[in-house]
């Protein structure tokens, strides 16, 4: 019999998760872990790689003891991961001289800084579609080589290797035989030429990134390699890698120039399909590759929010005003209006259509009678208005205007949210039955390397609709909410307008 089973490692920035998924890609198990987050200083974020590692190994084995399925049983693995977070490791032993540095990291903002102030901001939108941003690998790289001693004498002899979670996550199933990765997470460097397709030796000098350090560039759908036969007690092959956000889009099914999805997690990452043209922002939003298939690109015009859930999660841990992620629905629901609230969540900076590191998170409008209600609306709702900036620029841009946004991530189960969501885009909002597209998106990908579905039309058929939520705020009601929340974002800007 045909293996039609999948197993998906999905590495976040918060916890590593792995799925099986079967035939007609409904989830048969799950396993997942947490682990620990580092800020050795104010700005700075790193995780442990041999933790992800541990927890990728564990979780697989997991869910596959889960789902009854035996490694024999399972057509290929698919990877998805957290995008920019940097690892360099030792290429004779395959162990990180450095804590992986992770893409919320600020550390190579002042790098980025004198980079604008030199004029190579032109040079990097036109190769790579990405503004200039601490939020990127390139920087991160770069400070590990000059802060680990010996590192960029190593690096230039080619003893050290760099990549992306999926990268080294790869690198260690295949026992150290496979340097590679895909070309949305290549994309996300700084460092790769996406119209040519290929890593860019003026970047990579200007960066002071050694060419010799980066991996092999493949298709999503691509058969990287097969794990040592030993982790899960036979050899598998590894035939699908994608960044989460692109993951995504293609576990959402949006193969169609003009379809878009939004991911709210950590952060909230809003995608658009622009087809085989690589649009051109002209309001700060970045031009990546969506997937590559047999060879085809089809590209994305992608908006990027640093904060959503974990605005969320500051309300529980930072400032007790929940105790569960979940009473946010039900307490924003109590309050019949934001009472003149508004939270710009710059936590770490502002991203599109901002992109200021610098500037910090802020709550304005607070009186005597707001309360926790009108807290935890605020930061459902700027949520909503973040995503509507980004849809807004993209319309600017001539990426049009979305007919349906598709979306997904742990708070798109919150309905308060979403029913919000519809009324500030004034745009439907669909929420898929499963919403753990970035791991189906993988798994997509692995399945098409490996016969498992024969293509875009068959997965189209496997995205299946839990609920609908229509616009119904009048354009009234709705005008003066945006303006109260463009207010707030003014004042928040570390250089105003």
């Amino acid at each position: 019999m045909a293996k039609t089973h999948i197993l998906v490692i999905d590495q976040g920035t918060t916890s590593t998760r792995s799925i099986v998924f079967d035939g007609a890609a409904r989830r048969v198990a799950i396993a997942q872990a947490e682990f620990q987050q580092h800020y050795p200083e104010p700005g700075w974020v790193e995780h442990d790689p041999e933790d992800i590692w541990r927890d990728a190994v564990a979780t697989a084995r997991d869910a596959l003891a889960r789902s009854g399925i035996a490694a024999t049983d399972v057509a290929a693995i698919g990877i998805t991961n957290q995008r920019e977070t940097a690892v360099v490791w030792d290429r004779a032993t395959g162990v990180p001289i450095h804590r992986a540095i992770v893409w919320q990291d600020r550390r190579g903002a002042a790098r980025c800084q004198e980079l604008r102030a030199d004029g190579a901001e032109d040079l990097v939108r036109a190769r790579t579609g990405l503004v200039i941003d601490p939020y990127f690998s390139a920087t991160k790289i770069a400070w590990i080589l000059d802060n680990v001693a010996g590192a960029r004498a190593r690096a230039d002899r080619g003893e050290l290797a760099f990549g992306t979670i999926d990268s080294f996550l790869l690198w260690r199933l295949t026992g150290g035989r496979v340097h590679a990765t895909d070309v949305t997470n290549a994309s996300r460097t700084m460092l790769y030429d996406i119209h040519a397709q290929a890593w860019d030796a003026e970047l990579c000098r200007l960066l002071r990134v050694p060419e010799a350090m980066l991996p092999a560039v493949h298709d999503n759908a691509h058969l990287y390699g097969t794990t040592s036969p030993d982790l899960f007690g036979a050899a598998i092959p590894v035939a699908g890698i994608a960044g989460d956000q692109q993951a995504a889009l293609f576990g959402q099914a949006c193969f169609a120039p003009g379809t878009a999805k939004s991911t709210y997690g950590t952060g909230c990452f809003m995608l658009l399909n622009t087809g085989e043209k690589a649009v051109a922002s002209e309001h700060r939003l970045l031009t990546t590759p969506a997937y590559r298939i047999d060879g085809r690109i089809v590209y994305a015009l992608e908006g990027s929010i640093f904060v959503a859930g974990a605005a969320v999660k500051w309300l529980r841990d930072g400032i007790g005003v929940i105790t569960h992620a979940s009473q946010t629905d039900d307490l924003a629901t109590r309050v019949p209006d934001n009472h003149g609230v508004y939270m710009v969540p710059a936590f770490a900076g502002l991203g599109a259509p901002h992109w200021d590191a610098e500037a910090r998170g802020a709550i304005y409008g607070l009186t005597l009678g707001a309360g926790a209600g009108h807290l935890a609306r605020a930061a459902l709702e700027a949520v909503a208005f973040q995503t509507m900036d980004l849809i807004d620029a993209m319309a600017a841009d001539g990426g049009g205007r979305p007919a349906i946004l598709r979306v997904d991530g742990g708070m798109a189960a919150n309905d308060w949210l979403c029913r919000f969501l519809a009324d500030m885009i004034d745009t439907p909002v669909e929420r898929p039955t499963d919403l753990e597209t970035t791991a189906r998106g993988a798994a997509f990908h692995a399945g098409l390397a490996t016969g498992v579905w024969s293509g875009l039309d068959h997965l189209s058929k496997l995205w299946s609709r839990d609920r609908c939520f229509e616009p119904s705020m009048p354009a009234a009601v709705r005008a003066p909410l945006a303006a109260g929340w463009h207010d707030a974002v003014k004042r928040t800007l570390s250089t105003p307008l």
